[in-house]
């Protein structure tokens, strides 16, 4: 593939996956406007946020499997095409029934393009220094997304309307599939040997998509529905029973999803389980500082989001310079370095409660922002740890972790919150505070036990090259 080429391929993946993130960022600022619009209930207004994570963590892992199988091109150009039409639909609903449609419609589509974005990386930059400045671009891109994701969200659903939060998608859609009819050469798809329906593994793709659909519908719930009640204990009861299904299954099966030596592999479990840890931070921090910002500090929505974007911008500067420093200290030291200063600035944001300035806030935002940009490119090293015609897979299994691990994030530190708060004595915003800041004291202890699991599982990141080269990985 052409130097040049490869790289407008890349502007279109990063492309896609901006489209994707944006669009889920956007949304949250917009709520009360589609409420008032729409006459949504509670509920209603609920599933149009979990309607397409539902989805799209449900199906990450069948849609990492598909892209191995069919191919990663025609899993990403078949996941854009979903995405922007579903985008169009959201955009013109007029009624909640078809909101929420159209935002499991969207997830279906980001659970075929984000694992193929990333396998397709891996198969334009073959080179190993290459590739790890490649998903510094498109980490970077995504940090973008997250910084003008609520800012244009807010501004939109203020001055426009709300539907131009799911049709701006329209052009950037268009404008993505024919870059990448353009710059993706055709025939990536692999060798079709045997069965396609059987490489498919349909037992593993139902196994795994049930567990993550039901553990995720049991994180979205549980505080709402209660987590004793029997319709919460019954989700993670099936994600259990399918989850231990798809584990007995994939050991017994040759071509299986997930080969469960995939495991054994301590650059792979190390880097998922320091994304995850990312991911829990991230998720959880945006989402109780937007609130924080808005209750506390009285912003409006559109100022809430633009005081992210000071530390979106300093992510994204990070992902990009990542790979030097990696190259020149080591995988280990600068993914633990990442999670200290990310537990370091959520510890210094947790010192404040009322009587707070903005330009408080803001060092640690940066210092916040620093740390999670160095861990973007780890990405890289989960993609690497396993043979190319598994980056689906690979790439699925990172994006899994992303989600669950965020969703975590924001279940666990609300369920802390709601616990501190409730247990205060004082005013209203006197009792949230004391359990907002005892929520991020708990975040910041989570977040540094990657330190040393970091140090420890990612150590000598150089024999990377020489466990993606393996040829056959026995199964347990």
């Amino acid at each position: 593939m052409e130097k040049n080429r490869r790289w407008w391929a890349l502007v279109a993946v990063a492309l896609g996956t901006f489209m994707t993130y944006l669009d889920n960022n956007v949304v949250n600022v917009a709520l009360p406007s589609i409420q008032r619009e729409l006459g949504l209930s509670i509920s209603g207004l609920e599933w149009i946020t979990s309607a397409y994570i539902l989805v799209f963590a449900g199906l990450l892992l069948a849609g990492g499997r598909l892209g191995d199988v069919v191919g990663h091109r025609m899993a990403f150009l078949s996941g854009l095409g979903i995405f922007t039409v579903a985008s169009v639909a959201a955009g013109l609903a007029g009624s909640q029934e078809l909101l929420i449609g159209a935002r499991a419609a969207q997830g279906i589509g980001a659970a075929l393009l984000s694992p193929a974005a990333l396998a397709l990386i891996q198969e334009f930059f073959p080179d190993p220094k290459e590739r790890g400045t490649a998903i510094g671009v498109w980490g970077a891109v995504g940090a973008l997304a997250l910084a003008i994701g609520p800012l244009t969200g807010g501004v939109l659903a203020e001055h426009v309307s709300w539907g131009w939060i799911f049709l701006i998608n329209l052009p950037i859609g268009v404008a993505t599939f024919a870059l990448s009819m353009i710059t993706m050469p055709r025939g990536n798809a692999p060798a079709r040997t045997g069965n396609t329906l059987r490489r498919m593994d349909p037992f593993g793709l139902v196994t795994s998509s049930l567990a993550l659909f039901a553990l995720t519908y049991g994180l979205i719930e549980g505080d709402a529905k209660g987590w004793t009640s029997a319709t919460i204990l019954g989700s993670f009861a099936v994600a259990a029973v399918a989850a231990i299904a798809f584990v007995i299954q994939q050991g017994r099966t040759g071509d299986s999803m997930v080969n469960l030596a995939f495991f054994r592999l301590r650059m792979f479990t190390g880097g998922l389980l320091a994304m995850g840890l990312w991911a829990f931070g991230v998720f959880g921090i945006y989402f109780y500082m937007a609130i924080y910002l808005q209750n506390v500090l009285g912003f409006s929505p559109t100022e809430a989001g633009a005081g992210f974007v000071p530390l979106a911008l300093i992510t994204a500067v990070g992902a990009v310079l990542a790979p030097r420093f990696e190259a020149r200290f080591g995988v280990a030291r600068v993914t633990a370095f990442g999670l200290l200063v990310m537990g370091a600035a959520i510890g210094g944001i947790a010192q404040y409660g009322e009587g707070t300035h903005y330009l408080d806030l803001l060092p640690w935002f940066a210092l916040y922002g620093v740390g999670g940009g160095l861990l973007i490119p780890l990405s890289n090293v989960v993609i690497g740890a396993l043979p190319s015609e598994r980056a689906g897979i690979a790439s699925g299994m990172l994006n899994v972790s992303r989600e669950v691990f965020g969703l975590l994030g924001v279940t666990v530190l609300g369920a802390i919150l709601s616990n501190r708060a409730g247990a205060a004595t004082g005013t209203e915003l006197h009792r949230y505070l004391v359990g907002y800041q005892s929520a991020l004291v708990v975040a910041t202890i989570l977040i540094l036990v990657g330190v040393p699991l970091s140090l420890w599982m990612l150590r000598q990141a150089k024999p990377v090259e020489r466990e993606l080269v393996v040829p056959v990985l026995e199964t347990v």
